[in-house]
């Protein structure tokens, strides 16, 4: 699988459990380094450009956890890590009425 695969897997689950109302999604999310669950933040942008924050449902966190563990995996596998530890930590954006989703990854210092 490619990046692009990964992207769109997690785009499809933030999209399905994000507010109807949603115009932007916005996570902040830390796969813990034994790849066993993480920790999240999520917030919205709406269609006045307010910030809120939403719960999403257990399942579309374990999806979410599940699909960041198989990305750092990938970026493990094709040595993609130029010399540098894996990252633990992202911010993914996922705009709605643009249909594109951005991932900035964060690593440890």
């Amino acid at each position: 699988m490619e990046y692009h695969g990964f992207e769109q897997k997690i785009g499809r689950i933030l999209y399905s459990c994000g507010p109807e109302n949603a115009q932007k999604i916005i996570v902040k999310a830390e796969v813990f380094t034994e790849d066993d669950g993480g920790k999240y933040e999520f917030d919205y942008l709406d269609e006045n450009g307010e910030l809120d924050w939403f719960d999403p449902d257990r399942h579309a966190i374990a999806d979410l956890t599940d699909v960041l563990i198989e990305y750092k995996r990938f970026f493990l596998d094709n040595n993609l890590t130029n010399g540098q530890p894996i990252w633990s930590k992202c911010e993914i954006i996922v705009d709605i009425p643009e249909g594109k989703i951005s991932i900035n990854l964060q690593y440890d210092d």
